[in-house]
């Protein structure tokens, strides 16, 4: 497999999950009134940059640059990228309507407002990469060392979750049968 293959596969499921933003921003833009032109556009212009996104996400985590399972470094990273897409979205859709680039009226009101709402948006990336994420790399971990590392971190997260819970289902047993027992 050629490391470009490598490298899109470690990127899909950021791709993937980046890319689920443009139908829904379609859903929701239809649904809010506007006509199927720019629910169109807006579905193209903010779904490909928050793939692309994803998809560099996906690189970090595989590059060991964000480490899985902790939020600061994914919300940190859409705390930039989020504004950057929305912006990107507000252009493009200027652009493919008008045939020209659009501007917000007050940009750095409307990069800091993107900013705040990013936050909601890395907790949905980062629960969704979570779910997503591992299953794919145990498919893709053959041959490639970065998407097996990253699946046995994963696993291994998994594996202590299943103790702590057992512990946790094993000390409410033990505490039952004694109140049964003093009873």
């Amino acid at each position: 497999m050629t490391k470009w293959r490598h490298l899109g596969n470690l990127a899909l499921p950021g791709v993937g999950i980046g890319a689920i933003a443009g139908p829904a921003a379609f859903g929701l833009a239809l649904i809010a009134g506007q006509p199927l032109d720019w629910a169109l556009a807006t579905a193209l212009a903010l779904g490909l940059p928050l793939a692309l996104l994803g998809g560099g996400f996906g690189l970090l985590m595989a590059a060991g640059k964000i480490s899985p399972g902790v939020f600061a470094p994914t919300a940190l990273y859409w705390l930039v990228g989020f504004p950057l897409a929305r912006l990107t979205h507000e252009v493009l859709v200027g652009l493919l309507l008008t045939g020209r680039p659009t501007l917000p009226p007050d940009v750095w009101g409307f990069l800091a407002f993107q900013a705040i709402v990013s936050l909601g948006f890395a907790i949905g990336f980062s629960w969704l990469y979570e779910r997503v994420a591992p299953g794919w790399l145990r498919r893709i971990r053959h041959g490639d060392p970065r998407a097996e590392r990253l699946y046995q971190f994963y696993l291994r997260h998994a594996e202590a979750q299943w103790k702590t819970r057992e512990n946790r289902r094993q000390a409410r047993a033990a505490a039952r049968a004694v109140r049964h027992k003093g009873a």
